[in-house]
This record gives structure tokens, C-alpha cells and sequence, in this order.
């Protein structure tokens, strides 16, 4: 079983992903999960969205460069060792795992090329900010639930 993930190939400039975005959004297409990577001056944006021949329809009616590849998408458990389990699995198979990223759930993580000042702009957003502290705290709350 596999999920269709969306590439799209853009100029590494501010906007390029908004442009994208503004997209789906008009198409009524609702993004799960998303990875952004640049190679200097472009950049390629994956998506794993809820209406793909949708998102498909809106991006090349805009002109943009993008395709549709099968990945595998993963529901993990949430405990130590466990992705390192996963990869396991498959290296010891002999299948070498080209890129991954996390789908979304309430978390996402933006490396940006003004961390500072991104940081100050997001902070006046309806949005959280979450620290390194924050992150352990999340885990060690949940492991007292379990226990």
C-alpha cells in the first residue's frame, strides 16, 4: 500500500512555497505532511496531500514543474528505538531509504535563512513556539501516562 506524494520543483526564493500552498488551498486541498529541501538555487517541495488529482490539476494549470511518485507512509509508535527499529528492517534488506520526513500533526519544524528573526515574526502569531525543554517534557509526559 502506498500513498501519492507530490514533488514540486521550484526557485529556492520566499514565496515560491506560499505560491504552492495558496494552490492547494484554492483547490480545496488540505496538506498532511511536507518537506522542503533546497539545492542551492531550487528547491524541490513534497507533499502528501488528502486530494491528489486535485492538487495535480491546480499546479499544472499554474504552470508549475511537479510529479506524482508512490511512497510508503508509516504510523509509528511513539517510543524510544522505534524508527531506528523501522530502518533496521530495511537495511538489513538491502533498501536504502532515499529521504523521509514527518507528516503533520500539530508539530513542524522550519529550518528558515533568518532563524532570528523568523522566530520574532512567528512570535505575535497565534502559534506556539516550542523549545528543546519543551520537547523533552512532551515525551517524558507521555511516558508517565503509560506507566
Amino acid at each position: 500500500m502506498t500513498v501519492s506524494q507530490i514533488s514540486v520543483f521550484a526557485n529556492s526564493r520566499p514565496g515560491h512555497m506560499n505560491r504552492v500552498l495558496d494552490l492547494f488551498e484554492g483547490a480545496g486541498v488540505s496538506v498532511r505532511g511536507f518537506s522542503a529541501a533546497d539545492t542551492g538555487e531550487y528547491g524541490i517541495l513534497r507533499f502528501i496531500i488528502d486530494r491528489p488529482e486535485a492538487a495535480m490539476e491546480a499546479l499544472k494549470d499554474a504552470g508549475c514543474a511537479c510529479v506524482v511518485s508512490p511512497v510508503i507512509c508509516l504510523k509509528l509508535v511513539d517510543t524510544p528505538g522505534e524508527l531506528s527499529r523501522v530502518m533496521g528492517v530495511l537495511a538489513k534488506c538491502g533498501i536504502n531509504v532515499v529521504y523521509s520526513y514527518s507528516m503533520i500533526s500539530t508539530y513542524i519544524v522550519l529550518s528558515t535563512s533568518e532563524p532570528e528573526r523568523a522566530q520574532a515574526l512567528l512570535a505575535d502569531e497565534p502559534v506556539e513556539l516550542i523549545s528543546q525543554e519543551d520537547i523533552a517534557r512532551i515525551v517524558a509526559e507521555r511516558a508517565a501516562k503509560e506507566a
